[in-house]
This record gives structure tokens, C-alpha cells and sequence, in this order.
């Protein structure tokens, strides 16, 4: 197994939450947008998988938005993927 395709099986697996509609907003993302995301977008979501369960929920709905400049600028990035 490649570096790159480890690298991913280890986020994939970090990005399973204790709420399955969590689970499938952040999946989206992986499958819509981490291949064409650059190292600073990146590293945003793993910072973004160290947050707590109950801020991301708000975050990922809309109804609050995180004070840090980047990963609110990936949340928006993640809120505006199509469902598939």
C-alpha cells in the first residue's frame, strides 16, 4: 500500500463519528473533494476530525460557524459538496 493511499485509510477511518449522519457529511467530503484538496486544505480537515462531535454538528448544519478562519472556510467548502 502507498503512503498516499495509507495516509487516506487512516483519515477514512478518523472520520468515523459517533453520529451517523456526521459520519456520511464527513465521507462526502473524502469522496467528493480530498483527491483535488491541496496540503493546507488537508491538513484543515485533520484538524477539523480533532474537534468535538457536539461543535461539529452545528458547524456542518449552519447553524454556528468556527471563529477559526480556515476551517470555516473548509466547512463552507464541505456544506456546499452535492449529495450524491
Amino acid at each position: 500500500m502507498s503512503d498516499e493511499s495509507e495516509l487516506f485509510s487512516r483519515i477514512r477511518w478518523r472520520s468515523r463519528r459517533g453520529m451517523m449522519e456526521l459520519d456520511l457529511l464527513l465521507r462526502r467530503y473524502l469522496d467528493q473533494r480530498w483527491s483535488q484538496a491541496d496540503a493546507a486544505e488537508r491538513a484543515s480537515y485533520v484538524r477539523l476530525l480533532e474537534c468535538e462531535d457536539t461543535r461539529l454538528w452545528p458547524w456542518l448544519l449552519g447553524r454556528e460557524r468556527p471563529e477559526d478562519p480556515e476551517l470555516d472556510a473548509l466547512i463552507q467548502r464541505m456544506r456546499a459538496l452535492p449529495v450524491s
